[in-house]
């Protein structure tokens, strides 16, 4: 049976038949997929949280992935940093709307994952 499949529109990111290496798209899929960023997007989704409730609940996480992952989320503008001048100083990470819109569009993949994650594990 020959199935064929027509590509009826451009994909984001795709251009003259291709996905370029150069395409800022595929930065920014590099920073929200990366091995942590879904992570810390998907623990800042509930809410604002502090540094060290993010480092306990992303089990595995190192400060150093963790400080950059945070950076590089402020950078792009999925994540805002507010740091209260108390003493010790207290600073919260919260969701941009930026932040807030790719985190509900990575909800419904997070929970594909974990509905399929045993049954593919298991067939390795």
């Amino acid at each position: 049976m020959d199935v064929s499949f027509a590509v009826t529109r451009e994909r984001p990111g795709f251009t003259g038949g291709e996905f370029p290496a150069d395409c800022p798209t595929r930065v920014v899929l590099n920073h929200v997929t990366s091995r942590w960023g879904v992570l810390v997007l998907m623990a800042l989704e509930s809410g604002s949280r502090r540094y060290g409730e993010l480092k306990r609940e992303i089990g595995g996480i190192s400060e150093k992935m963790l400080a950059s992952t945070l950076r590089t989320f402020e950078k792009d503008g999925f994540v805002l940093r507010v740091a209260q001048p108390t003493i010790p100083p207290r600073v919260d990470y919260s969701l941009t709307p930026r932040g807030e819109e790719v985190a509900l569009r990575l909800l419904p993949l997070m929970d594909w994952i974990a509905d399929n994650a045993d049954a593919i594990l298991e067939g390795q």
